[in-house]
């Protein structure tokens, strides 16, 4: 079987393209209501970031292994929630920002989690303040609901169906974000939503997913050609 050559994790040291561009999917491993795996984010991060790079067609771009952890204490009050919180994360995308950079051209964070942000642009001050070559990109779309709704359910059940359990979705709290966000940054996504979801799964598909997942590679790999050639 012929290795993904896209794949950081399939090189050697000495097969790992001069100067290349590294794409680095940000996730995160939380609540994603009562039908979606805990590891969803990360795992749309991770398939955003691999199929931009097959997108942007050349050797000099690669994948590292995605970051499996964020800043997700607003989840902490469900079962499963693992976080490491937004300083730490911080302090992680800046260390493997500068290890990379000893090597790479460019390092791209994808970020799949909301809850990122401020770790995420964090880290790409400071890198840039430091003269590094960097960026990051999210893995958004238009059409998408807030957490757990339409969009992240049809996108799971195009990418990992076999763990999305369809018989468990249901509505959780409906209200726009921006009427919800002063309590959930008080109080936590539990005080806003009893079933961990932000929006409606009704309706979800498979095909539906497929396009938001379009939408998303061509953010990230438009992004990642505005940067210039590594």
């Amino acid at each position: 079987m012929t290795a993904d050559r896209s794949a950081l994790k399939s090189h050697t040291w000495e097969s790992v393209p001069a100067w290349a561009t590294v794409l680095v999917p940000v996730g995160s491993f939380e609540q994603h209501g009562p039908h979606l795996p805990l590891d969803t984010d990360t795992a749309v991060a991770a398939e955003v970031a691999d199929r931009a790079a097959r997108a942007l067609s050349t050797a000099h771009v690669v994948v590292a292994p995605a970051i499996p952890y964020g800043s997700s204490g607003e989840h902490q009050a469900f079962p499963g929630t693992m976080s490491i919180g937004t300083p730490v994360l911080t302090s992680v995308l800046v260390e493997l920002g500068r290890s990379l950079r000893t090597w790479a051209a460019a390092v791209v964070f994808v970020n799949g989690h909301g809850g990122n942000l401020d770790a995420v642009t964090g880290a790409v001050e400071v890198l840039r303040a430091e003269g590094q070559t960097v960026a990051w990109f999210p893995c958004a779309s238009a059409d998408a609901d807030p957490h757990a709704g339409w969009a992240e359910t049809s996108v799971m059940l195009r990418l990992r169906p076999q763990d999305v359990r369809s018989e468990r979705a249901r509505p959780g709290n409906c209200a726009p974000l921006h009427m919800l966000l002063p309590a959930l940054r008080e109080q936590g996504l539990r005080a806003v939503t009893a079933n961990g979801v932000l929006g409606d799964p009704s309706g979800a598909d498979a095909d539906a997913g497929e396009a938001l997942v379009v939408d998303m590679v061509a953010t990230v790999a438009n992004g990642v050609r505005r940067l210039g050639p590594p």
